[in-house]
């Protein structure tokens, strides 16, 4: 909603700002503004409340996309326990008369990374007993002797 309240360049200073990091300035400048106002332009922006609510709205969206979520960390941890995921590595080669070369080689995922992904699972799934809870209701008696 409120980034229909922005003209083209103010969208492209949003964009711009978070691609370059919070840089007003550098924003401002790539959105299409005077590179001699673009300081002032980029601070007089940051200012106006249609801007601040469209980059909040927008780092919202990105961190959305970015972010995993719940099922699609289990089944990535399923997929590398199961040996369904593969991992680029360097490896050399030999191309004769005593030389190698490296180069990249996609593998299996090691039986140490599958078993380390089954124990992170089984632990989200509560198959591991990590602490004992002791439940005690009512007093207990304490008995001291004076073994003197």
């Amino acid at each position: 909603m409120p980034e229909q309240k922005l003209t083209v360049k103010q969208k492209l200073f949003v964009d711009y700002y978070i691609q370059t990091k919070g840089n007003a300035s550098e924003a401002a400048r790539l959105a299409g503004y005077s590179p001699k106002t673009a300081f002032r332009t980029g601070q007089e922006n940051m200012q106006r409340p249609a801007i601040q609510a469209a980059l909040a709205s927008r780092t919202a969206e990105l961190e959305n996309e970015r972010t995993a979520d719940t099922q699609e960390i289990l089944e990535y941890l399923a997929s590398v326990m199961r040996g369904e995921t593969v991992e680029e590595v360097v490896v050399n080669v030999g191309t004769g008369k005593g030389y190698t070369k490296p180069e990249k080689v996609k593998v299996q995922v090691s039986a140490k990374e599958r078993l380390k992904a089954a124990e992170m699972l089984a632990k989200v799934k509560g198959m591991f007993i990590t602490k004992a809870e002791l439940d005690v209701q009512g007093a207990l008696p304490v008995v001291i002797r004076d073994d003197i």
